[in-house]
C-alpha cells in the first residue's frame, strides 16, 4: 500500500513549525525519523493533509549534560544518544534501553522525541521516561510549557501534546547518588519486535547496601508504560530481600493489568511482569552495590 496524498513542507525553524501547526494542527503531522509514522501512513492508518519535515532544525538535535539533567532535542537520533559517552555515564538506563529499540537501521533514523510522541505502550523510550520522571518541553506559537512523563502519556498512541504544539526538548533527571545501578530487559517474539512485556529499574544504595532510592516500571500489553513510585517507596530502607521484592512486583503486576492478544494472554503477560520486574530490581541492586 501507499499513503494518501499530502502536502509536504521542509521546515527550517521552530517558528515556522509552530506557525504551521497553529494554522492547521489537526491536519498536520511532523516527521523526523519516520520509523513509526511512515508505515502508518503507508497502511493509511493516519492520513495527514500536511507533512512537515523537521530534520533540518539544528535546535532540535542537541545533547547537553549537566549535573542534574541531561537535555536532548526531540530530533536527536537514537544512535547518536547511544554513542554519547557522557550521556551514557549520566543516564545508563537510557543507554541500556536503546539496545532493545528495533534494529541498527531503525536506531540510525529513529529519534528519541519521535518515540516519545508516538507513545506506543510497548516502546522502550516512554518506559524510561516514566521511570526517570522525564520532563517534556512543548512549544507552540504562544510559548513553551513543560509536562512530566506521568501526565504526558495518556493512552495508546496518545499524549498530552496539543495539536498546535511540537515537542522541543526532553529533560532527563540525573541521579547524583554515587552508588546507582540500573537494568532493562524485555521479552518479544523476536529481537527488535514490540515487547510482550518490558521491565526496568534504577536503584541507589548507601555504603551498607541499603536502598536509598528506587524506581521501576513495566511496559507492553498495558494502557501506557507505567512506573510505580508508591510501590518503589516500600523498598527504600531495605536490602531488597526476596519477600519484599515479591510483594512489590505482585502488586505492580496487578496495577499494570496487561491485556491479551494473539501473541500472549493477559495471564502470561502478568506472569512475565512479575518475573521480569523482580529480575530487574535485583539486577539494578547488584549493579548499584558494585558502583563506587
Amino acid at each position: 500500500m501507499k499513503s494518501a496524498a499530502f502536502e509536504y513542507v521542509r521546515a527550517s525553524s521552530l517558528a515556522e513549525v509552530c506557525a504551521a501547526l497553529h494554522d492547521s494542527g489537526d491536519e498536520t503531522k511532523l516527521i523526523a525519523g519516520g520509523q513509526s509514522l511512515v508505515p502508518m501512513m503507508a497502511m493509511r492508518l493516519t492520513r495527514p493533509a500536511r507533512l512537515i519535515n523537521i530534520n533540518e532544525i539544528d535546535a532540535l538535535k542537541l545533547i547537553a549534560v549537566d549535573h542534574n539533567f541531561v537535555r536532548t532535542g526531540a530530533c536527536t537520533r537514537q544512535c547518536v544518544i547511544a554513542r554519547d559517552a557522557a550521556l551514557g555515564a549520566a543516564l545508563p538506563l537510557l543507554k541500556q534501553a536503546l539496545e532493545w529499540v528495533g534494529h541498527v537501521q531503525t536506531r540510525n533514523r529513529g529519534t528519541v522525541g519521535g518515540s516519545l510522541v508516538h507513545a506506543d505502550p510497548a516502546a522502550e523510550m516512554p518506559l524510561v521516561a516514566q521511570i526517570l520522571g522525564a520532563q517534556m518541553v512543548l512549544r507552540s506559537h504562544a510559548g513553551t510549557r513543560t509536562v512530566g512523563a506521568a501526565e504526558f502519556f495518556e493512552g495508546p498512541l496518545a499524549t498530552a501534546t496539543r495539536p498546535d504544539e511540537c515537542l522541543e526538548e526532553i529533560h532527563w533527571p540525573v541521579w547524583v547518588e554515587q552508588r546507582t545501578g540500573s537494568a532493562f530487559t524485555e521479552i518479544s517474539r523476536r529481537h527488535g519486535d514490540f515487547a510482550l512485556v518490558a521491565a526496568a529499574a534504577q536503584i541507589a544504595v548507601d555504603e551498607n547496601g541499603v536502598c536509598t532510592r528506587v524506581s521501576f516500571g513495566l511496559a507492553g500489553g498495558g494502557y501506557i508504560p507505567m512506573a510505580f513510585p508508591q510501590l518503589a517507596a516500600r523498598l527504600v530502607g531495605s536490602t531488597l530481600d526476596d519477600e519484599a521484592v515479591q510483594s512489590v512486583v505482585n502488586d505492580a503486576a496487578t496495577e499494570f493489568d496487561p491485556g491479551g492478544d494473539l501473541h500472549a494472554s493477559p495471564e502470561y503477560r502478568r506472569h512475565l511482569a512479575v518475573v521480569l520486574a523482580a529480575r530487574m530490581l535485583r539486577a539494578a541492586y547488584d549493579d548499584a552495590r558494585k558502583a563506587s
